[in-house]
């Protein structure tokens, strides 16, 4: 939500409709704690000079904000200002309140997840509920502690593909979304050809295993909303 301007400027500069793209923003943690999640959202509508956004989802469950938050959300969908709503970094009991106190599921909960950190138990309550997962840090940051075991290496050299490849057709398999970057233009063509190979249920079992429950950002029941 710092770059919608340019991404406008992008947009256009293509040449591609508007909706053949899916827009996505967030609410940041000074709009919650000013309560001016509405009119902050309006100003990315100006940026991204669209009507509306495909994906709008608040950034964190600042305490004793993030419901307001979420009624202000459900309020922009039913007004066709947004066609998708959810929440990132949420655990199963911030979602639980959320449908408890307004009734209504996110449709997408934006979390870390990858190898050292796989969140099995979130994993298995957003599925219950049917809440699409999306996976940022989804590489490890190509930590090394997931990067040089052997039997990793030897998953590429089986398959052909590299170490964030496989690690991507992992979440692809698990059906979460992963979010990634790259700055190098060969990296970021690798990083999106990961639909022409299956990773084996053995395979996919041997990445599972690899959990240390290491998470590399921040726990949203123990961090300083106020600096994120």
């Amino acid at each position: 939500y710092q770059r919608e301007d340019l991404i406008h400027r992008a947009i256009k500069e293509s040449g591609i409709p508007r909706e053949e793209f899916i827009l996505t923003t967030r609410i940041p943690n000074s709009a919650q704690y000013g309560n001016k999640v509405e009119e902050v959202f309006k100003q990315s509508l100006d940026k991204f000079q669209t009507n509306y956004i495909d994906i709008l989802m608040f950034h964190w469950p600042v305490p004793d904000k993030y419901i307001s938050t979420w009624e202000t959300l459900i309020k922009l969908k039913e007004k066709g200002l947004c066609t998708n709503i959810g929440v990132a970094n949420c655990h199963a009991h911030h979602l639980d309140l959320l449908i408890k106190e307004t009734g209504v599921t996110p449709q997408i909960n934006q979390v870390e997840i990858h190898p050292l950190f796989s969140q099995i138990g979130l994993r298995k309550y957003c599925h219950t509920k049917e809440i699409q997962l999306q996976a940022y840090t989804s590489l490890a940051r190509m930590d090394e502690r997931m990067c040089r075991l052997p039997r990793i290496k030897a998953l590429c050299k089986k398959y052909d593909k590299t170490i964030a490849q496989v690690i991507l057709r992992w979440h692809i398999q698990h059906g979460i979304i992963p979010i990634f970057r790259s700055l190098n233009n060969i990296r970021q063509k690798e990083n999106i050809q990961i639909f022409d190979f299956k990773l084996s249920p053995e395979d996919m079992a041997y990445i599972d295993s690899i959990n240390i429950n290491s998470r590399l950002r921040y726990d949203p029941d123990n961090c300083d909303f106020s600096i994120l």
